[in-house]
């Protein structure tokens, strides 16, 4: 790779910071451009739109990976996230992914798993430690992208649905109109291409959307 990357770091641990920066250094095309200690410190720096990759711990002190993730994403669609964590649960790698995250690294992971997944994230792939790959492999997450996400309203619903609640009472649950609410449920069974109420939790159970 003649293309120099340029890398950032957010982790709360200084000692991960320093061990990832380290590692990496000898790289020829990555660049170690900013570290930050938090999610604050990464969306108010002025580096922000110069970043490539992000390596990105999942559990923040002050903002949620999986939420700092979408808001990055939205921000520079280009950037390029790695997740990182010393564990790995199904539900927040596909959220992750779901998010825009190009993938997620165990932080035990060996450096030259660091390494390959590093580049294969820059050459457009999903990119996942050996055994976050094996834990998601029954999940094709290359299709999550393309599911749509549900909006805050929307969700709201579906966890009154999820609780068996009839749209009369959702709609004096949530200060809405009998009909706004009927419009959301159709809406909801249009959205996931679903044929009925089961089906649409169903979908969003198997896609953790909420």
């Amino acid at each position: 790779m003649s293309k120099h990357y340029h890398l950032a770091i957010v982790d709360d641990h200084p000692m991960v910071i320093e061990g990832l920066s380290t590692m990496l250094s000898n790289l020829e095309h990555i660049r170690i451009l900013s570290c930050f200690n938090n999610g604050s410190e990464l969306l108010a720096s002025h580096d922000l739109g110069k970043i490539d990759m992000l390596l990105m711990d999942v559990f923040l002190p002050d903002i949620n990976g999986i939420d700092l993730c979408a808001r990055i994403k939205k921000l520079h669609p280009k950037i390029i996230i790695l997740a990182m964590s010393s564990q790995s649960e199904r539900s927040i790698v596909l959220q992750l992914i779901q998010n825009g995250a190009g993938g997620y690294l165990l932080k035990s992971a060996p450096k030259a798993e660091f390494v390959e997944c590093i580049n294969d994230a820059l050459a457009g792939k999903l990119a996942f430690s050996v055994d976050v790959k094996e834990m998601v492999e029954k999940t094709d997450v290359s299709d999550l992208r393309m599911v749509p996400r549900l909006t805050r309203r929307e969700k709201e619903i579906v966890r009154l649905l999820i609780l068996g609640k009839s749209t009369q009472e959702i709609s004096e649950t949530l200060f809405l109109s009998f009909l706004t609410v009927q419009t959301h449920r159709r809406n909801l069974l249009n959205k996931y291409q679903v044929k009925n109420l089961v089906e649409l939790i169903n979908t969003v159970n198997t896609y953790n959307l909420l």
